[in-house]
């Protein structure tokens, strides 16, 4: 019989996973199933254009797989049966699989603060940056919970995008911290010469319909809130009985099986993987080099050939200051600093390439595989 695939997430991970196992098995006995909730893609790393007001392609995950032999269901994953290798949808449906690749992601963490989850904004999914999107044309100032690289790129894109509203960046730490002097300190001026308020040092308390609380009582008003720190991954792994870490995330060894279930890799933000300097952190330059290499992994595994093991090193940081300007600090493998950085046009130039359109990328997938995941990721096992 053949062997069914199943993937589990359409993101940037499980795309990329599904379309470079395709093309690695597209000659063998395989059923390669890509189950998703939603029809449309959802460019994450561009939802904060989305948020500002900015239209983005609506790409179709049912066009983008034509032809390559993947089956797309459409549904929400409700659980997954390991010992009688099914996963469960909505609506009562099940998916049958031989081997899994987990690929659910992660999300931003709302249960951290009270208030959060009743009164502010995340990019969590397309329709809810769009929803604020709605709102930031009725309103007359933001406040952006979240310091880090989500957060400055959303500041940046509103203040950008909505020259006369008020924007205002909280963060317990200094935006841009893990970066170089000097590239800081021009994402700094970036942000002062769109208008962006930065306050440092401080700790959200509470958010209320109207305003943010800081821990020392101060309130600041405001017409929306957006909050981009801290994620979490859904307990589903946890509950199906999979081995997980403390937050959550499966763990898996060092070719990105799952070390209690070997039919079952786990990629991107799902999985704990552990390299020389610690474990990765979630990022779509690691996530999408791990999907790669997974689906090499169960190339090999169903062709009777030993997986090989994964390495990854990062190899930049890149900022977006609105559609005109930008930075990008390079680093070393472990993701601290290099003395090299880019700036302005020619920061967003660069950028724009990490970060192009799926629709090209995934494109290039069908004809060559992993390489071309490889290419826009960090420093891999290169597995074409």
């Amino acid at each position: 019989m053949a062997q069914r695939i199943v993937i589990l997430g359409a993101g940037y991970t499980g795309m990329t996973a599904a379309m470079a196992t395709a093309r690695r098995l597209r000659r063998k006995d395989v059923q390669i199933t890509l189950v998703n909730p939603e029809t449309r893609f959802t460019e994450r790393l561009r939802l904060h254009q989305t948020a500002a007001g900015q239209e983005l392609k609506n790409l179709q995950i049912p066009e983008m797989v034509a032809g390559t032999g993947i089956a797309f269901v459409q549904g929400r994953v409700t659980g997954i049966d390991l010992d009688g290798r099914v996963a469960h949808l909505d609506g009562g449906r099940t998916v049958a699989y031989d081997i899994l690749v987990y690929a659910l992601g992660s999300v931003t963490d709302i249960a951290t603060v009270p208030g959060v989850d009743e009164n502010a904004y995340t990019l969590n999914t397309a329709a809810e940056a769009r929803r604020l999107a709605e709102r930031l044309a009725a309103v007359d100032s933001v406040v952006v919970g979240g310091g880090g690289l989500t957060g400055v790129e959303s500041a940046a894109e509103i203040a950008e995008t909505h020259p006369g509203l008020r924007v205002v960046l909280l963060s317990r730490d200094v935006p841009g911290s893990m970066m170089g002097e000097k590239a800081r300190a021009y994402l700094h001026a970036g942000l002062k010469r769109l208008g962006v308020e930065v306050r440092t040092g401080v700790e959200i308390a509470k958010v209320l319909p109207d305003a943010v609380e800081l821990a020392d009582g101060e309130r600041i008003e405001t017409g929306a809130t957006l909050w981009t720190t801290g994620t979490r991954v859904s307990p589903m792994a946890a509950q199906a009985g999979l081995t997980v870490d403390d937050r959550g995330r499966i763990v898996v060894d060092e070719t990105l099986r799952s070390v209690s279930h070997p039919e079952v890799y786990a990629v991107g933000d799902a999985a704990a993987i552990r390299q020389p300097y610690g474990v990765i952190h979630g990022t779509c330059q690691s996530g999408i080099p791990t999907a790669a290499h997974a689906a090499d992994a169960v190339a090999r595994q169903v062709t009777g050939r030993q997986p090989k093991p994964f390495r990854f090193g990062y190899i930049h940081q890149p900022v977006s200051l609105g559609r005109r300007d930008g930075v990008i600090q390079f680093t070393r493998p472990d993701d601290t600093p290099r003395g090299l950085y880019l700036t302005g046009r020619w920061a967003v130039a660069y950028k724009e390439f990490v970060s192009s359109s799926p629709w090209k990328t995934y494109g290039l997938l069908k004809k060559y595989g992993g390489a071309v995941a490889w290419s826009h990721g960090g420093r891999a096992t290169r597995t074409a």
